[in-house]
C-alpha cells in the first residue's frame, strides 16, 4: 500500500496538478499529502478494478475493465509534431528511498514506477496488463502462474532481462537483511516466502526459472488478486550486478522502466531520461525533471518554468471564473483510491477501551471540515474503502457527527469514572518540529477537546522517520496521512492494513472473527461473495474504530500547459509519463 501525508494529501489536493502524489495519502504504505487547498494524490499511491479476467488455466491476457483515467483532451496528432527533444518540467517530492524492494510511499513511488519494472503492470485503463512477462498461464488449481518474458526486455544498459533477474530480485526483496517493510503483504502469498524472510531459507523454491524467459511462481492458495500484488515495487526487477559491491547503487539505478534516473541531487532536482531501449512504447518525451527546492507553484507556473501544478484551494474559484484565461488551461482529476485517517493503538490507553476510540469518531464534524476548509474536495468517509473503488457498498454505518453520543460513550468507558486522570494522548504527525499543523488538524484537535474536554498534544517527526516508527508501531495516536491503493480492489486496504499480522496494521487492531473472514475473503473466487465478505468486514472494522476515517479525495484540479498532452491524472500511482508528449505551438 502506499501511504502519503495528510499535508501531502492536501498538497496533492494541490499536487495532482503539479504532479507531486505524495502529499494526498500514503502507500502500502505509500504516504503522501492531504489536501490543505488543492486535490491531488500521493505517490504512491490506481489499479485494475478487478485482476485481469482469467480463466482457471490456459494463456490468459488481461481484459477485465475498470475505471477510466483523466487525461488531457487531445484530439489526434501527427507524430511530426511531437518535439521529441521536449523535456516536460514540474515540480516534486523528496522521495524518501529510491529502492522499490523498500518503497512504502507515494513520494517514492511517483518515480520508482518509472524507472524500474515488474512481470505485470497496471495501464492508463487502470487494468493489470503484460509488462516485462508477455502473456502467462494459471494452473487448473489456481496456484502456479508462469510467466513467459519478453525476449526483446533490456535493463538500462542494454543487458538482458531473464527469469534468472526476477528469482534473485524477489529472494532479495524477501532476505530480512533488506528490511522491506511491506514485503509480506506482496510477496507473501508465495510458498517459502514465510521460511526466507524469517532467515530459515536461503532461497524460495516456489520462484523457480524453467528457462531464461519462463518464470513460475506458487503460491499457498488461489487468489485473484495476486496478479495485481505483482504490480507494487516489492516484485520489480534489479540487476544483480548493479547493486552487488555498490552500495550507492540506487544513485545510477539500472531499471527497466521507461525512463532512466539521469540525476538525482536532494533538494535540488530528479532528472529522468527517455529509455530507447524500453520493451512496450519508447516515451515520446525526451525527459521529466522534478524541481525538488519547492517554490510558488502558481508563479511558476505562469512564468513557462513548469508545465502542471495542482490549484489550490485559495487560488481555485479566481481559476475557474471563465473570465480568467488560465480557465481555459484547467483539467480535472478523478475521485482518487484514499482515505484519509487517524490511527490509535488499540494495546495502548486510553486507545484500549473501544468506547474511547469510538467516542473520538463521533466527536469529529467531517461534513462541516469537508466544506469550510476543503471546499468540498473531499468526500466525507463513512467508512475505509474510497466510493470509487470497486467493491464498495454506500451502506456501511459509520459516525455522523454527534457530540452527545460522543460525552457518553467516553462516559461509560472505564476512564470515564476520573476524566481528570485520563490518560495522556500524543498524537504524532509527519512534519518539521514546529512547523504549523495546518487548520484541519488543529479543528479536528480543537473539536476533541470542546466536545470530550480531552487535550491532545501534537508532536511531528521528518517524514522518514514517521513512516519506519508507523512500521513499528510506535505511536500511540497517529495522523496526518492517507492510504492510497495500490491496485483497485478492498483487499489492499482491509486484509493489509486490518489483519492482524500484516505489517501495515500500525493500530495493533485484532479482531479474531475479521482476522477468519478475511482468510476467507483471499480465497473466494466469486467476485460477488468476494466484495459481499468486505462488506461484512468493513462494518465489524468500524464498528470497532480502530481508526478515525476522515474523507476521501473527490477528484482536483491542475492546471496544464496546452502543449502538453496525453497527461494522464490517475486515482492513484501508475507509470504515466511515457503516455504524455509535447507538440509544437
Amino acid at each position: 500500500m502506499r501511504r502519503f501525508s495528510l499535508l501531502a494529501f492536501i498538497l496533492i489536493l494541490v499536487a495532482i496538478a503539479c504532479g507531486s502524489e505524495p502529499a494526498t495519502t500514503a502507500p502500502a504504505a505509500q504516504p503522501t499529502a492531504e489536501p490543505t487547498t488543492a486535490v491531488s494524490a500521493p505517490t504512491a499511491t490506481a489499479v485494475p478494478a478487478a485482476p485481469a479476467a482469467t480463466t482457471p488455466a490456459g494463456r490468459i491476457a488481461p481484459t477485465s475493465t475498470a475505471p477510466t483515467a483523466t487525461a488531457a483532451p487531445a484530439a489526434a496528432i501527427p507524430e511530426e509534431k511531437f518535439v521529441r527533444s521536449a523535456i516536460l518540467q514540474r515540480l516534486g517530492p523528496e522521495p524518501p528511498t529510491l529502492d522499490p524492494h523498500i518503497t512504502v510511499s507515494g513520494e517514492s513511488a511517483i518515480y520508482v514506477v518509472e524507472i524500474y519494472g515488474g512481470l505485470v503492470t497496471i495501464d492508463k485503463n487502470l487494468r493489470v496488463a503484460p509488462d516485462l512477462a508477455k502473456d502467462w498461464e494459471i494452473s487448473e488449481d489456481g496456484k502456479t502462474y508462469t510467466f513467459h518474458l519478453r525476449e526483446d526486455a533490456k535493463f538500462h544498459d542494454g543487458k538482458p532481462v531473464t527469469a534468472h533477474d526476477f528469482k534473485w530480485s524477489m529472494e532479495r526483496a524477501s532476505d530480512p537483511a533488506t528490511l522491506s517493510p511491506v514485503v509480506d503483504v506482496y510477496l507473501g502469498d508465495i510458498e517459502g516466502f514465510k521460511a526466507k524472510i524469517e532467515g530459515r531459507a536461503d532461497s524460495i523454491p516456489a520462484i523457480r526459472v524453467v528457462d531464461d524467459y519462463t518464470l513460475s511462481i506458487t503460491i499457498d492458495a488461489p487468489k485473484v488478486f495476486f496478479l495485481s500484488k505483482l504490480t507494487y515495487p516489492t516484485a520489480f526487477v534489479l540487476d544483480r550486478e548493479n547493486l552487488e559491491g555498490n552500495d550507492k547503487w540506487f544513485n545510477e539505478p539500472n531499471g527497466t522502466g521507461p525512463f532512466k534516473l539521469a540525476e538525482y541531487a536532494p533538494g535540488e532536482i530528479i532528472r529522468l531520461e527517455r529509455n530507447d531501449l524500453y520493451h512496450l512504447e519508447t516515451p515520446k518525451l525526451a525527459g521529466v525533471d522534478f524541481s525538488l527546492s519547492g517554490g510558488d507553484s502558481l508563479l511558476m507556473y505562469e512564468n513557462d518554468e513548469i508545465h502542471v501544478t495542482g490549484v489550490g484551494l485559495i487560488n481555485l474559484a479566481s481559476i475557474l471564473d471563465p473570465s480568467n484565461p488560465l480557465s481555459e488551461n484547467v483539467i480535472q482529476a478523478p475521485p482518487g483510491f484514499d482515505v484519509s485517517y487517524f490511527g490509535m493503538n488499540a494495546d495502548e490507553p486510553p486507545f484500549d477501551d473501544v468506547k474511547v476510540r469510538q467516542a473520538l469518531n463521533y466527536a469529529v464534524d467531517k461534513a462541516t471540515l469537508a466544506t469550510v476548509l476543503l471546499e468540498d474536495l473531499v468526500v466525507p468517509a463513512k467508512g475505509i474503502l474510497p466510493p470509487a473503488l470497486p467493491g464498495y457498498t454506500p451502506n456501511i454505518q459509520g459516525y455522523e457527527y454527534n457530540p452527545d453520543k460522543a460525552r457518553q460513550l467516553l462516559s461509560e468507558s472505564k476512564y470515564g469514572d476520573n476524566l481528570d486522570e485520563f490518560p495522556r494522548v500524543v498524537l504524532t504527525l509527519p512534519g518539521s518540529f514546529g512547523a504549523s499543523v495546518g487548520p484541519v488538524i488543529e479543528a479536528i484537535v480543537q473539536m476533541w477537546r470542546e466536545n470530550l474536554e480531552i487535550d491532545i498534544e501534537i508532536l511531528q517527526t521528518e517524514w522518514a522517520i514517521f513512516l519506519k516508527d508507523l512500521h513499528e508501531v510506535r505511536f500511540q495516536m497517529f495522523g496526518g496521512l492517507a492510504w492510497s491503493a495500490d491496485y483497485p480492489d478492498p483487499e489492499n486496504f482491509l486484509d493489509g492494513l486490518f489483519y492482524s499480522k500484516s505489517t501495515n496494521n500500525n493500530s495493533n487492531y485484532s479482531n479474531i472473527e475479521v482476522d477468519a473472514l478475511l482468510e476467507q475473503a483471499r480465497v473466494e473466487q466469486d467476485q460477488d461473495l468476494r466484495f459481499e465478505t468486505y462488506h461484512q468486514i468493513e462494518q465489524m472494522i468500524m464498528d470497532d474504530a480502530p481508526w478515525v476515517p476522515l474523507w476521501h479525495g473527490n477528484g482536483g484540479y491542475a492546471l496544464l500547459k496546452p502543449e502538453v498532452k496525453d497527461y494522464f491524472l490517475f486515482p492513484m500511482t501508475v507509470p504515466r509519463f511515457r503516455y504524455a508528449y509535447i507538440v509544437e505551438e
